[in-house]
């Protein structure tokens, strides 16, 4: 007897990955289409790495959208586009984000402004957007990509730690709201992940530090984009039908260690 083919864990799903063009978005969108799921591409700008990914998936399983998270109406104007090409949204993974950084008392108005309708903002406008066909469908799953920021404060980093406990509570608060019509809401929050952004910053790095850093990972090592992009298929999976209103650490263990 010939041996069943796997039809993949998202079989004739789809999904709205933000900022899928580079790093942790790309690795999602690549395993999603890799598992049977239709991808909807996202990037603020249409450039080389957005051709780049379009073209590897091909447009029979993915549609290639430039829109920014943080305009509501571009959001929207996605989202239907989406729907018209593919018939349905099952899942949303909010991935797009920015690093804001600064003294506090030193901090524009601008880029508090900018932090927070990128990193906050942006993923409430994609739940919204995507929401009315979820409930529509009785069912989804909306995957937030959080950070270990959400949950334990690193010194030099404001504000960026307020908007990603911020998006930690709006998972929470989306998850209950909606887990009685069939709409599960989840987050992953990422420690060091080895994205085009993380090699910027370490290659910056004089040799002693970028390694002091690895050392203070119990595992030793960086984490890897394709790492993540299992964590959000568990999620964005019937596998985990039972789990809502969650946050999944994915960081090695580093945001439990006591002291460095």
């Amino acid at each position: 007897m010939a041996e069943a083919v796997n039809p993949g864990r998202l079989h004739g799903k789809v999904a709205l990955v933000t900022g899928s063009t580079l790093g942790i978005g790309k690795a999602i969108a690549r395993r999603f289409v890799a598992e049977g799921a239709r991808v909807i591409l996202n990037s603020h700008r249409d450039d080389a790495d957005a051709a780049a990914i379009r073209a590897e998936l091909g447009e029979a399983l993915s549609l290639f959208v430039a829109a920014d998270i943080a305009d509501a109406a571009a959001v929207h104007a996605m989202v239907a586009q989406g729907l018209a090409r593919f018939g349905r949204l099952d899942v949303l993974v909010n991935n797009a984000g920015m690093d804001v950084f600064a003294d506090p008392l030193q901090l524009t108005p601008e880029q508090w402004q900018r932090c927070f309708a990128v990193d906050l903002e942006g993923a409430w406008n994609c739940c919204r957007a995507v929401l009315p066909a979820m409930l529509a469908n009785g069912a989804g799953s909306i995957v937030n990509i959080a950070s270990v920021h959400g949950h334990k404060i690193i010194p030099g980093c404001f504000p960026y730690p307020v908007a990603k406990h911020a998006l930690i509570g709006l998972t929470r608060s989306l998850g209950i709201e909606y887990a009685a019509r069939g709409v599960r809401v989840n987050s992953i929050s990422p420690g060091l992940i080895r994205s085009e952004r993380v090699e910027a910053w370490l290659a910056a790095l004089p040799a002693a530090e970028r390694q002091r850093q690895i050392e203070l990972l119990p595992c030793k090592r960086i984490g890897e984009p394709e790492e993540l992009a299992y964590a959000a298929l568990f999620l964005a999976s019937d596998e985990a039908r039972f789990i809502n209103a969650s946050d999944l650490l994915v960081d090695g263990g580093r945001s439990q260690l006591y002291h460095e």
